[in-house]
């Protein structure tokens, strides 16, 4: 009973904790207006699930996806990305060059995308099953990495980030490079690990086999 509640109610209970992370990574925040750079996604996102919650239900697979997603951002944001506790400890182990938590950031940045896109693009009928599906669902998270990486580059170009940190480059003349070839890595990864998990999800939440939707 415990177990069948939990299922029933997890898709609220991750969102209210995304809801609490928000506050708690504003709260003591390093700077707030690159909090509120570097959180715009999670802040975007929490009205579009909240709105098409009953409409369009997400698998549980993609609920817990973005849920993770969603702390990773609002730990970044919280910190922003090149001070985050975790990176510098890698950093200080691993003798690297620079805090690589933007660079995991990044990664997952294609991981979470690539089932959210797989979702929608097989339960609109956008696509079947097959290669396309996996072409455009890797084209898809490559554009948003790459858009995001516009984004940077404007917070730059009209001074909305005077100190570099939504930018994170950390002085690597490669950043956006690697940021993207790290979305591309994520969300294949993510096809390849996930596609069974979510096929199976989808045929219980929509309750058609894989070979009509």
């Amino acid at each position: 009973m415990p177990m069948q509640f939990l299922k029933s109610y997890e898709p609220r209970i991750l969102f209210f904790l995304t809801l609490l992370g928000c506050v708690v990574s504003f709260i003591g925040c390093h700077d707030a207006k690159i909090w509120v750079l570097e959180a715009a996604p999670v802040l975007l996102g929490i009205p579009f699930i909240a709105f098409y919650f009953k409409k369009f239900r997400f698998t549980p697979l993609l609920y817990r996806l973005l849920f993770l997603g969603s702390s990773m951002l609002l730990v970044g944001a919280h910190y922003t990305y090149s001070r985050v506790p975790f990176g510098l400890w890698l950093q200080r182990t691993f003798f690297l060059k620079r805090n690589h938590y933007d660079r995991i950031g990044h990664f997952f940045q294609g991981f979470v995308p690539a089932i959210l896109a797989r979702e929608v693009l097989l339960r609109k009928g956008v696509v079947r099953h097959g290669f396309w599906l996996s072409f455009i669902v890797v084209c898809v998270c490559l554009a948003f990495s790459a858009y995001y990486e516009v984004l940077e580059w404007w917070a730059v170009a009209f001074k909305l980030d005077n100190s570099g940190d939504f930018m994170g480059a950390q002085g690597d003349m490669y950043d956006a490079q690697w940021d993207m070839f790290l979305a591309f890595v994520g969300s294949c990864m993510a096809l390849v690990f996930l596609s069974e998990e979510h096929d199976y999800e989808l045929s219980q939440v929509v309750g058609i086999k894989r070979k009509q939707y």
